[in-house]
């Protein structure tokens, strides 16, 4: 008997003898437990480190306020608002700014996305002008926003669009792409015609990385949202930044960088949430 058959008996006896022993990926025993714990602590030893370099005066308050002058001020706008407008304005301007983008995003490069994945025509059609815009930098096309729709909301909002449609539909075509060739076969020899094939497989197999994308999306929307608040606005968070960026009231530039901050965590648990709802599976083998 050869090495390899005797590995071969080897392994057939281990299963057999130990028929309930499943392999468990490498991972020093941490792949199931929670990191919150890790993550509030990292954020507890930032936030210190940044109290002890502004009380050292390792950098000039001009530059690095201290957290509790960060927390002044956000209570002062908080009651007084900033700029002619409450903080509630300023996030609520924002919001709707961000919530119609990507629904819009969503609604529309969610079929594209589908449609370039199952069909090499509008792959083919769709690819190139996708890809050729996706790596610009939203600032790069904002002038052209401005000179074709003007400076109302109707710039702000394309330009989010924009910036969040991309992700979302590549990564709808990724995911039909991912789909397991067997599994889709096997429906077809029970008799799944092609819409079945579509409801039953193709959507599913894909939900988990359009909902990535999808993740993603929303975040390259927030850091957009500073320059299409640029289009002569008088609202919203990205527009609070930048007029106090303007005379220099770093505090103030720090209190709206915290409330997209809290604003895009808020999305994203919301859509992590909506990923354990509608794709419990996802991760699990």
């Amino acid at each position: 008997m050869t090495a390899i058959e005797l590995d071969t008996a080897s392994a057939k006896n281990t299963a057999v003898s130990s028929p309930t022993r499943t392999v468990r990926p490498i991972g020093f025993g941490l792949e199931g437990k929670s990191t919150t714990a890790i993550s509030i602590t990292t954020a507890i030893v930032l936030i210190a480190l940044w109290w002890l370099a502004t009380e050292l005066k390792l950098v000039p308050k001009l530059f690095l306020p201290s957290p509790a002058e960060v927390l002044r001020q956000l209570v002062t706008i908080f009651n007084d608002g900033y700029a002619g407008a409450s903080l509630g304005d300023h996030v609520e301007a924002s919001l709707f700014r961000i919530g119609l983008a990507a629904a819009l995003a969503v609604v529309t490069a969610v079929p594209l996305g589908l449609l370039m994945g199952l069909n090499r025509w509008a792959k083919g059609v769709l690819d190139t002008p996708i890809e050729f815009y996706w790596p610009l930098p939203p600032l790069s096309y904002l002038p052209l926003m401005i000179i074709w729709l003007g400076i109302g909301e109707t710039s702000k909002i394309s330009l989010l669009f924009l910036a969040m449609f991309a992700p979302i539909c590549l990564s709808a075509q990724a995911g039909v792409r991912s789909v397991s060739v067997e599994r889709a076969n096997a429906a077809k020899s029970l008799g799944a015609n092609p819409w079945q094939l579509f409801i039953h497989i193709v959507f599913p197999s894909a939900l988990p990385e359009i909902l990535t994308g999808i993740r993603i999306a929303v975040g390259v929307g927030w850091s957009t949202l500073v320059a299409a608040e640029l289009i002569a606005s008088t609202r919203g968070i990205g527009f609070l930044i930048m007029s106090a960026a303007q005379f220099l009231a770093t505090d103030v530039v720090f209190v709206g960088i915290g409330i997209i901050s809290l604003c895009a965590f808020g999305f994203s648990f919301a859509l992590r949430l909506l990923e354990r709802l509608l794709v419990p599976w996802k991760g699990k083998g």
